[in-house]
């Protein structure tokens, strides 16, 4: 069910980036009212992650997911009522809002279902739906723009979200209540419940006692490092192969390939690290041997920077994905590791405020050299996909230095890795 919901959460989102290369010419738009448009986007969902992870953390689960996926819903649904620049900024203020939900809670699905030894499995399995809905999203949304027009290539996916709410509210209950678990799984989770009790698990670590621990910046860097370079190639990637010269219409593969290839990175990522925690190693070296080989894979997008052979590119940016999915899954399942239940999505949610003001000072950088390099054509991006190669290399090397067993550790205010 979160796999479904993070799917549905990423093709109503992709649909902007997919119809913006149109949408510009109807509009008379330039990089730069495109780029507001992702940073108004950007912006609700930074202030969405604190302030809906720390509800999460108090309302519960299955009542928080109801609320989010009926709100981005019903906004995607009424997306075609706008007309303009300024109609298009508010329903994405209220899309991103909406939308910043799915990840604190999901986590927070994760540590209440998942013993620790397969939680990066469930990790992956869920977040895996952002490159499904991004390889998706092209087919249906662009089929239904070519076929119906752009307002009902927003219509139309939101509906999903609709009929996934009969789903979750008909089947999705916490393990000590659902009708269905078996005594001894319900026994299981309890047993691993005990075993990461920490001995001031019944205080509530407040925003600022979580800041003042290293690991607590590990997990911000861990995304704030890796996550903008995401949202360019989900926001950018088409518009990119434009800026190369290649039509969509013959790219279309090559838009689909690296969230196929991100999704296996979540999975391998995933994978990996539970089969190293099988293996004997530390949960912490389990995690961090993925966080290695994802940072240094994401390196591969420089080389994109010497060619427009559309079949390299597309290799490139697939490798590139595929790590950057691996590296994610760790950076997204680290505070069910490293936190009690009670504040799981509360870190969750601060983690990803920080990814996304990362997002929004990234996407502005892009929005103004891509337009100030307008007139260098297929190298019009250059500058930003080096930095993408490098700064997620940044993010892997912080998160080997913070997150770590430490004083706090010793204190029981975070779980021993």
């Amino acid at each position: 069910m979160l796999f479904a919901s993070t799917t549905i959460n990423y093709v109503d989102r992709q649909t902007m980036s997919l119809l913006a290369p149109y949408l510009k010419v109807l509009y008379h738009w330039s990089n730069t009212d495109y780029v507001n448009l992702v940073i108004g986007f950007r912006v609700a969902y930074s202030i969405g992650q604190t302030v809906c992870g720390r509800l999460m953390d108090r309302i519960g689960t299955r009542t928080g997911i109801t609320f989010t996926v009926f709100f981005y819903s019903f906004v995607s649904v009424l997306t075609p009522l706008a007309n303009g620049i300024l109609g298009f900024m508010g329903f994405r203020i209220a899309l991103g809002f909406a939308e910043s939900a799915n990840w604190p809670t999901a986590t927070k699905v994760v540590s209440e279902w998942f013993p620790a030894r397969e939680r990066a499995l469930a990790t992956a399995f869920f977040d895996s739906g952002s490159s499904i809905g991004g390889a998706l999203a092209p087919f249906l949304v662009l089929w239904i723009y070519f076929h119906w027009g752009w307002r009902m290539a927003f219509a139309v996916p939101g509906f999903l979200g609709f009929f996934w709410l009969f789903v979750w509210r008909k089947f999705y209950y916490r393990p000590e209540v659902h009708p269905h678990i078996s005594a001894k799984e319900r026994e299981m989770l309890r047993v691993e419940k005990q075993a990461e009790q920490l001995a001031n698990s019944d205080a509530k670590l407040r925003w600022r006692d979580l800041l003042k621990i290293p690991q607590t910046w590990g997990v911000i860097a861990a995304r704030a490092l890796t996550d903008p370079v995401w949202f360019f190639v989900a926001d950018f990637f088409p518009i990119y192969l434009v800026g190369k010269g290649i039509d969509l219409r013959n790219g279309l593969i090559a838009i689909w390939v690296p969230f196929l290839a991100a999704d296996l990175g979540n999975f391998a990522g995933g994978a990996a690290s539970g089969y190293l925690v099988r293996r004997g190693w530390t949960l912490g070296w389990a995690r961090k041997a993925v966080v290695i080989v994802g940072g240094c894979g994401v390196t591969l997008l420089i080389p994109t920077v010497f060619t427009h052979n559309l079949g390299l590119i597309t290799a490139l940016f697939a490798i590139s994905t595929f790590s950057y999915a691996a590296f994610s899954t760790i950076a997204n399942v680290l505070p069910s590791d490293l936190y009690p239940s009670s504040a799981v999505a509360t870190v969750s949610g601060v983690s990803g405020t920080f990814a996304s003001l990362g997002t929004i000072v990234a996407m502005k950088a892009v929005g103004y050299l891509a337009d100030a390099r307008a007139g260098m054509g297929g190298h019009a991006f250059d500058p930003i996909l080096i930095a993408s190669g490098i700064i997620p290399l940044i993010g892997m090397i912080l998160v080997l230095l913070l997150v770590r067993n430490s004083r706090a550790t010793d204190e029981g205010i975070v779980l021993r890795i």
